[in-house]
């Protein structure tokens, strides 16, 4: 499992960065959209053992993008969708929308 911290962020030069660091995605990460379903669905830049296993990203401290630019962060979704979909063994979750939520189920 890998998870991808999104607080603080609120567009989509922060998507990006935050995607690069956070997950060491390869130097030839272009930082748009199409780079970043790319990157995502390629099993050669998970975390070692992924490969065989799968990989779960589980994306957190999300609600701060969504609110701030909705027509982005549903590109993102878009965007984790086809990865993917393309990705074979890739699963993306949404997680607590705020990154001092407690999950779903959980006291805080």
């Amino acid at each position: 499992m890998v998870t991808l911290d999104l607080d603080g962020v609120t567009d989509k030069a922060g998507l990006m960065d935050r995607c690069a660091g956070e997950l060491e995605l390869p130097d030839w990460f272009g930082r748009n959209w199409d780079a970043l379903a790319d990157s995502l669905s390629d099993p050669s830049g998970w975390p070692e053992g992924s490969e065989e296993r799968g990989l779960l990203l589980v994306v957190r401290g999300w609600r701060g993008y969504a609110e701030a630019r909705p027509a982005e962060w549903q590109v993102a979704e878009e965007v984790f969708a086809e990865a993917t979909d393309r990705g074979p063994g890739l699963f993306v979750t949404l997680g607590p929308g705020g990154s001092s939520e407690a999950p779903a189920g959980r006291a805080g």
